[in-house]
């Protein structure tokens, strides 16, 4: 009778683990290979040096319109796609940052935070296309 008992939870502990869960592809962002490192060192990124302040890099094949660099402070750091997660890759989906908003430029109220990459405002529920991060130093790696 255990073995059977020991069974049963053995069984409901995998279907509760199995996932439905799956990540949910954005079907407004085409997937890109992001893959480079920044000196702080450089005055472009010196601003990184101190929390609070961010950094737009727009570089070609820096993502798909840029990436939104966050500095949280002690060398953490927060990095998104610069483009509104929420419509079709257009001249005007890449987002205006004040703060630590970032806005839509197409005419709707989407309105992201760059430190957590969480919808505020507006409609679509797909959250800001997240980069990891790596600082090592004065480099920071950043890559998908």
């Amino acid at each position: 009778m255990r073995r059977y008992f020991y069974f049963l939870v053995l069984a409901l502990i995998t279907i509760a683990c199995s996932s439905d869960d799956v990540a949910r592809r954005n079907p407004f962002l085409p997937e890109v290979n992001v893959n480079f490192q920044i000196d702080l060192n450089l005055p472009q990124y010196s601003d990184l040096k101190f929390s609070g302040n961010h950094v737009i890099e727009t570089t070609a094949g820096r993502g798909i319109k840029g990436i939104i660099i966050y500095s949280k402070g002690n060398s953490q750091f927060s990095a998104f796609e610069l483009s509104d997660p929420n419509i079709p890759i257009s001249d005007c989906s890449p987002l205006s940052v004040t703060g630590i908003l970032a806005s839509s430029n197409c005419g709707n109220d989407n309105v992201y935070n760059i430190v957590t990459g969480i919808q505020t405002k507006g409609e679509g529920g797909y959250p800001l296309l997240r980069y990891t991060i790596r600082a090592e130093g004065n480099t920071l790696f950043i890559t998908n």
